[in-house]
């Protein structure tokens, strides 16, 4: 038995031996002729055989940035995305002045879509490396990303491979409910969105009940595009429920300007049976790393009152992962005319109209889409305090809530 014991203790020492002979023998071999090799391999579309003989290497030479690099690249040709991130940190945690891996890093990231990942990366790369063009220009295009703005002939720079899902079908349910005088309200839009070669078009359908009335409302919106860096809103809208504006109607101009700010300039056109009203509006935009900051002010006058009405809001968004995928949040001080609807002493019903009343909102949202698909999931949570328009100095409060989901195809 004690020699049985020897014996296989001599045996597992052989076996040991024999290994580690085996792996200094995959070690022995010149790294930077295994290293063209492989760049060949790869380069002639046999990918897999490449990373097998560039991780041999950096098992043996884990600081040859070339072969990680390469490594890194052949991942994000087979669309592995998060292998080839990972490869990629690991170079920029210890090189930060190769603009090579810079630019191979952000690339991963905008094939994938992950846009607000890609300012970040293009941000951190322009303090290591000022001033430089291409980086630069990879910055605008995770911007533009960001905000759905595409520019002709920039998929193809970015990546030719990917198909643009052009169509996109959204149903949106929300109610509100009151802490005094009235009842809930309830509200529904159905619609459909189109990417064409002029800008999307999105025909829309709005339900409400509020006050017991049912109403329906049709709307279209189009997104016009007129240059690289410039496009345009216009909307439509036509109904005959009372709880709708008969027609209504609104036009914007918005650019984009160095620094990453968004203008824009419009009005508003709002149509009912014993007033029409007219809003002009503005904003401000400014892009800076994930998050988005937007002020909007109104300036509304009707045609049966001289004075004029002042209300605005501001919005602030934290991107996630790309334009798809956010956090935000609405505040607003001032009668919002296009949302709200109220009865006035004599209990009639009043339509979507401008009322002068004190009022602020506060609009909390969360938008994401799903793991293994592109569909949209939007969510919200608003808080509203507002005078009564029956009793000057009374107030009551509100509380808001609805859900959207969009399957894009």
């Amino acid at each position: 038995m004690h020699i049985l014991k020897t014996y296989i203790l001599i045996l597992l020492c052989f076996c040991s031996l024999f290994i580690s002979a085996q792996e200094k023998l995959a070690y022995s071999g010149d790294p930077d002729s295994s290293f063209f090799t492989a760049r060949e391999l790869a380069f002639a579309g046999n990918r897999v055989a490449a990373r097998d003989t560039l991780t041999t290497i950096l098992s043996a030479y884990p600081e040859y940035t070339d072969v990680r690099v390469l490594l890194a690249k052949t991942h994000t040709w087979d669309k592995e995305y998060d292998s080839a991130r990972k490869h990629f940190n690991t170079i920029i945690s210890k090189e930060k002045e190769i603009k090579e891996v810079w630019v191979a890093a952000i690339n991963n990231e905008l094939y994938s879509e992950n846009y607000a990942t890609a300012l970040g990366l293009a941000n951190k790369a322009l303090k290591y490396i000022p001033n430089d063009e291409d980086l630069a220009k990879q910055k605008q295009y995770a911007i533009d990303g960001i905000i759905g703005v595409t520019e002709e002939g920039k998929e193809s720079e970015i990546d030719t491979t990917t198909t643009m899902l052009k169509n996109q079908f959204g149903l949106t349910n929300s109610f509100e409910i009151f802490d005094v005088v009235y009842d809930p309200m309830f509200y529904s839009s159905i619609e459909y969105k189109r990417e064409t070669l002029s800008g999307p078009i999105i025909p829309r359908i709005n339900y409400s009940n509020r006050f017991g009335t049912h109403g329906l409302q049709y709307e279209l919106d189009f997104y016009p595009k007129l240059s690289k860096k410039i496009y345009g809103y216009l909307n439509y809208g036509f109904s005959n429920a009372p709880t709708f504006p008969k027609h209504r109607a609104g036009v914007e101009v918005y650019a984009n300007y160095p620094k990453n700010m968004e203008l824009s300039l419009g009005v508003r056109y709002l149509d009912f049976k014993s007033i029409k009203a007219t809003i002009a509006t503005a904003s401000v935009g400014l892009y800076t790393g994930n998050y988005f900051f937007s002020a909007r002010p109104y300036v509304t006058a009707i045609s049966n009152n001289k004075n004029l009405g002042f209300s605005g809001t501001v919005l602030a968004r934290k991107y996630l992962r790309d334009k798809d995928n956010y956090l935000g949040v609405i505040a607003g001080v001032g009668y919002a005319s296009e949302l709200k609807q109220l009865r006035n002493a004599q209990d009639a019903l009043l339509a979507e109209t401008v009322l002068y009343v004190e009022s602020q909102q506060v609009l909390f949202e969360y938008q994401f889409t799903g793991k293994k698909n592109p569909n949209i999931y939007k969510t919200n949570l608003g808080v509203t305090r507002q005078e009564l328009i029956f009793e000057p100095g009374k107030f009551f409060w509100s509380v808001s809530a609805g859900i959207t989901y969009q399957v894009k195809f």
